[in-house]
């Protein structure tokens, strides 16, 4: 996914040492939105006796509903003269498109074919393609209330994605492995603010041609929840796709009509498809499964230094993807992907959760509105470490991206250093801050009780209300239980040994892994899976590059 080098990934550009496997009765403090298990002491007594509030909680968590109005960065006078501008850009220069099928569709539906590889778009064509996508995608989960809605109010989290490295405080930054991969999974299974899952880490110790049967085939084994494809070439999207087919149990026409899992196709900015993008916007088109179309535009490196001139030509390469897309398959479901940020001009370095990230995520959010599409956008940051810097920088991200109201948030859990690293510490913090988001987008229940008038009259004047009825009633579910925070005190944080965020995130990220359980999958189906994945293997895997 959009890294800072595609080195490792080439088709995807948008973006150990465990036992992952032992089973501990040791529960972690905090952790009231771990899927499938309720911690103890005063959580757990809250569990038993509000049952009611606790299905409730994790309904909201499993399926966030943004209620507030999006933030606007631009008058509506300005979203046309940017989309203008785009459909300019696009009818007069032209997307460079590399492959020839892709440049033959194109002209099959009246777009002008260059000798120079060059697509000129005639905008009412364009527009009219681009008004057969729908505006709201139903993801299908593997396990029960796994599905994720993308459009409206509705969002969904994802992992981070097609991070070379992995890193922990143990043993530091190392090559990503299918452990350190598979230990994602088994993380990002365990915690309900996760909803989608990532490519994660690159399992480098798997050969190309079939890392991707390998990491699917985890995928779908150590969660139910909906995962991401690579477009590495068309065997490669065919294998991944008929392993998720089969962990569903679908038919092959079931599959067609049930998205299942999502891909990333990234435009090679400035205004270019390559081959392998083309290949699967068209492979995802005629299986309909969700492609998402991000164009890689940061300002002043591969698009303009100005924030309206990278965003026309942001919105110029994601509508050219997408209309390919909807001449394949008309309606197939798609998603307007947003990337735009900037680049430290003294180095050339990408930079994230920069205020011209922020602007424009709200913007973005006002041009897929304009087209009535779903928007995907991230919680990035280019720190290097689990720091401070890490923190905010995300933070500055997912405000820009929620409040923007994306409906599809890519990257939302161990993004680290421009996207080369996946951090095991930064996981548990982007989950604590994703846990918090969840939160808010929670409704405030206002009624006679909760106005607390007789409570008030009760205390009366210059008391307190720890001991009142009203609060006595609601004090286990009054407010968010962190998962990660240490709210006491600066001598009792001392006395229990001075332990820092990260520490303590390294902590949780080892007790998760020490206290996972799978998801059901049916033997059959996971036979069926390992069979399949058997015979590619000894076909010799997937030309990863066509």
């Amino acid at each position: 996914m959009e890294t800072r080098s595609s080195i490792l990934c080439p088709a995807d550009r948008d973006e150990a040492k465990f036992n992952g496997s032992q089973k501990s009765a040791t529960p972690i403090p905090g952790t009231r939105g771990v899927t499938g298990r309720r911690s103890g002491g005063r959580a757990g007594r809250t569990a038993k006796r509000q049952s009611i509030a606790s299905q409730t909680f994790d309904a909201a968590w499993r399926h966030w509903k943004n209620p507030y109005t999006p933030i606007e960065q631009f008058s509506a006078d300005q979203i046309e003269a940017i989309h203008t501008a785009s459909l300019k850009v696009l009818r007069e220069t032209g997307v460079k498109v590399l492959s020839p099928e892709a440049r033959a569709i194109y002209a099959s539906a009246g777009m002008t074919a260059r000798d120079d590889e060059v697509i000129c778009f005639d905008s009412d064509l364009l527009l009219e393609l681009i008004s057969k996508a729908s505006s709201q995608v139903a993801l299908h989960g593997r396990g029960a209330d796994r599905n994720v809605t993308v459009g409206g109010p509705h969002v969904g989290i994802c992992t981070v994605g097609g991070t070379p490295n992995f890193s922990d405080l143990e043993d530091g930054r190392r090559p990503g492995t299918l452990e350190s991969h598979d230990n994602l999974c088994r993380l990002a299974q365990s915690f309900d603010v996760i909803h989608m899952i990532g490519s994660l880490a690159e399992a480098q110790d798997i050969a190309p041609s079939i890392r991707h049967l390998t990491v699917t085939r985890s995928v779908v084994s150590l969660t139910d929840k909906v995962p991401f494809v690579f477009f590495r070439g068309a065997q490669a999207v065919a294998d991944a796709y008929e392993i998720i087919r089969v962990s569903h149990g679908l038919t092959q026409e079931e599959f067609s009509r049930t998205p299942a899992c999502f891909s990333i196709a990234n435009s090679n900015s400035p205004l270019q498809l390559d081959l392998l993008m083309c290949g699967g916007i068209i492979d995802a088109a005629k299986a309909g499964q969700m492609m998402v179309l991000t164009p890689f535009t940061l300002a002043g490196a591969m698009a303009p230094v100005t924030l309206a001139g990278a965003l026309v030509l942001q919105n110029a390469e994601a509508l050219a993807g997408l209309a390919l897309s909807q001449i394949v398959n008309p309606g197939a479901p798609v998603c307007y992907g947003s990337f735009t940020s900037n680049v430290d001009m003294k180095t050339g370095s990408p930079a994230f959760g920069t205020p011209e990230y922020t602007k424009a995520a709200f913007a973005s959010g006002q041009l897929a509105r304009r087209y009535g599409l779903p928007l995907r956008s991230s919680g990035v940051t280019a720190s290097n470490a689990p720091d401070a810097q890490a923190t905010y920088e995300t933070q500055m991200s997912l405000w820009g991206a929620l409040m923007g109201g994306a409906n599809m948030i890519l990257h939302g859990a161990g993004w680290l250093e421009g996207g080369l690293t996946v951090s095991a510490e930064k996981f548990i913090i982007d989950i604590e801050m994703l846990q918090m988001f969840a939160e808010l987008f929670k409704p405030v229940d206002l009624n006679t009780e909760t106005l607390g008038v007789d409570a008030i009259a009760e205390v009366g004047h210059g008391g307190h209300f720890f001991g009142t009825q009203h609060t006595l009633d609601r004090f286990e579910t009054a407010f968010y239980s962190p998962l990660l925070s240490d709210w006491s005190n600066f001598e009792n944080w001392q006395d229990k040994g001075s332990v820092d965020s990260t520490r303590r995130a390294n902590k949780i990220f080892r007790e998760t892994l020490s206290t996972y359980e799978p998801p059901e999958l049916d033997p059959a189906r996971l036979e069926e899976i390992d069979e399949f994945v058997a015979r590619r293997i000894s076909e010799g895997g997937a030309d990863i590059d066509k």
